[in-house]
């Protein structure tokens, strides 16, 4: 028989796994074996097709083919000039340019310092959880009747670390400028008719370089490579030297005042009050301990799941749509964020309306939690606004997720007028692992959502499946919480084909 006469053969049906309701509706059924399978064949069989009998091809899930080919100049559009990097660059450069101006210009010092107090504290404000929570309010306020152009622009508020990074890297060129310009004036005192005629002890100039240490030792820590690898660490040093610099950089300002009033002829008090610079640090230190203000030891309530997964119920607070929550088991030590979402009921401690958090195995502190679960947390300043709320502007959305990403997906539950919703779930064993509660939870926010089971299924591409989903549910936008490279993967490759995607931005 000749290649052209060999009948083609149909892929054979992948494993399914049927996920059990409380409802006896078969719309619940998400994958199931035999005939039930049509809604998984319906997403994933058409993309995939049928394969010639007499080839050697054989056909990887993982490989399916995407259905339209990328924009032109897709890497550098959606992977290298993302709108972090954008906000980095413009915030950098438009510091570069003022610094390059002030240099030459005939007061230097001064605005030297002041510069430097500036960014340190738009740095500081952007991670304060007050001034983010309204951040997150008015810029996502725009109505879903808005144009859709608005709203995709207002929906990337979460890319706001960019300013962040930006300038912290920021201050440290203007206080190197600070350090060179004092240290000259140190070595080599300026004439008594030049108008900032300042003759510095070593005082300010120890502390000078002290403080140039250790700022540059913050953002060596804040590299992505060291972050990533060593979270642990950067958050603690993050912390720590963040707060040595603000303290130092005071007793510097403090130090600097009183030499530059006393040559002057100037009262230091009077001086201080006129110094942009020291109401800058003020509102900077204000930022940093607002939130540990609120510093409160809360009950918890544990659920474990499974050995691999852990819900939390609190009820000292009341969570939204969106919003997170910062945990530690000593107040010094490493804090770890989770989004929240309500409970159906209550299921705290105290018999209030509570929220939960889910825990998923993924590191010591983590696997500690599930294996020995808590009876308190410390919790530090307020619920905070995160990545999913930014999907509130959008009408319909498709939520793409893994594991323990299930939880933050849950936020959704929060807002009685959330968008429309389909979810694609792929995870190990979803009842096994995150129990019938878990599984009921996400049949809330979609009545019919596609559950893939990688220990029946192995791991499939979800891309194919995510298109066939905008095009069938007209789906404004697709939002992916999973681990930070399959985020980056499936996001970029939507995003290069047309589709809006959006994930969240792994840079704390």
């Amino acid at each position: 028989m000749s290649d052209s006469e060999k009948p083609p053969i149909t892929l054979p049906k992948p494993a399914m796994t049927r996920m059990v309701t409380n409802s006896s509706n078969p719309s619940e059924v998400t994958l199931t074996d035999g005939e039930q399978a049509n809604v998984f064949e319906k997403v994933l069989f058409q993309e995939m097709g049928s394969v010639d009998a007499g080839s050697n091809h054989t056909v990887d899930l993982e490989a399916q083919t995407v259905s339209a080919d990328p924009k032109r100049f897709a890497s550098l559009r959606y992977a290298i000039l993302t709108l972090y990097r954008r906000l980095f660059t413009l915030v950098f450069f438009a510091n570069v340019g003022v610094f390059i101006w002030v240099m030459v210009s005939n007061q230097k010092l001064l605005a030297l310092v002041n510069a430097t107090a500036a960014n340190l504290l738009a740095c500081g404000l952007a991670r304060q959880p007050l001034v983010v929570n309204g951040i997150f309010r008015i810029v996502l306020s725009v109505p879903r009747s808005a144009p859709f152009v608005l709203r995709r622009i207002a929906s990337k508020v979460y890319h706001y670390g960019g300013v962040h990074s930006g300038c912290g890297v920021a201050a440290l060129i203007w206080y190197v400028g600070f350090v060179g310009v004092m240290s000259r004036q140190y070595w080599t005192p300026p004439s008594v008719s030049a108008a900032t005629a300042v003759s510095f002890s070593a005082a300010p100039v120890a502390l000078a370089y002290i403080i140039l240490v250790l700022l540059l030792a913050i953002i060596v820590v804040a590299h992505p490579t060291f972050r990533m690898k060593r979270h642990d660490y950067f958050e603690l040093t993050h912390r720590f030297l963040g707060w040595l610099i603000v303290s130092l950089f005071v007793a510097l300002l403090l130090v600097f005042a009183h030499e530059i009033s006393q040559a002057q002829g100037q009262n230091l008090g009077l001086f201080l009050v006129k110094l942009p610079a020291f109401w800058f640090l003020v509102l900077t230190v204000a930022a940093i301990v607002q939130p540990w203000l609120m510093l409160r030891k809360v009950p918890v309530r544990a659920e474990v799941l499974s050995t691999h997964a852990v819900r939390l119920h609190f009820d000292h607070a009341v969570t939204t749509f969106g919003k997170g929550t910062q945990l530690a088991k000593h107040p010094l030590r490493d804090w770890h964020g989770f989004a929240t979402f309500p409970d159906p009921s209550p299921a705290g401690t105290r018999g209030k309306p509570s929220f939960s958090c889910l825990v998923s195995k993924a590191g010591d502190w983590t696997s500690d939690t599930i294996k020995n679960p808590p009876t308190h947390f410390w919790k530090r300043g307020v619920l905070l606004y995160g990545f999913a709320y930014s999907m509130r502007v959008f009408k319909k959305v498709i939520v793409v997720t893994t594991g323990s990403g299930i939880g933050p997906c849950l936020s959704f539950l929060g807002d009685d007028n959330r968008p429309e919703l389909r979810v694609l779930w792929q995870t190990r064993a979803p009842l096994k692992t995150y129990g019938q509660g878990v599984i009921d939870l996400v049949h809330r926010m979609d009545n019919n959502p596609i559950i893939m089971d990688t220990d029946q299924m192995g791991r499939v591409d979800m891309v194919p499946i995510v298109q066939r989903l905008v095009a069938e549910f007209d789906a404004e936008a697709v939002c992916v919480i999973s681990n930070p490279g399959l985020t980056r993967r499936i996001v970029y490759e939507l995003e290069a084909r047309g589709v809006p995607a959006f994930g969240p931005i792994f840079d704390s």
